[in-house]
């Protein structure tokens, strides 16, 4: 194999290493359910989540008691929730906290209708 080959070969091998290494870094986990309460002084959202039984009568999954808070200070935000409204909620967390980076209301910009 000729030397420019080789070069070419570990440049693409140690590419392909480093985004193994960097791209699951980079994943947000995420969370749907129902909003229970946004204070807009404190910059948190709680929601009621939901597990991935999806039915006709719960098309975003069934409740499932289980209540979470994020801190959604530094979140982009789409419609503003509401108490009520399906949330899915895509954060980080650091230490004990859940800090979100995106909160979609899907009850009121739920792409299947589209």
């Amino acid at each position: 194999m000729k030397r420019s080959k080789m070069k070419t070969l570990v440049w693409v091998v140690a590419m392909a290493a480093v985004l193994c290494w960097v791209v699951p870094a980079m994943a947000a986990e995420v969370s749907q359910g129902k909003c229970k309460e946004y204070n807009k002084q404190t910059k948190v959202i709680t929601i009621e989540e939901y597990n991935l039984n999806f039915s006709k009568a719960n098309p975003y999954g069934e409740p499932t008691g289980e209540m979470n808070a994020y801190d959604v200070s530094n979140a982009q935000i789409g419609i503003p929730p509401q108490p009520g409204d399906v949330l899915r909620i895509a954060y980080d967390v650091k230490g004990t906290k859940r800090e979100a980076l995106k909160v979609m209301n899907v009850s009121k910009q739920d792409l299947r209708k589209k």
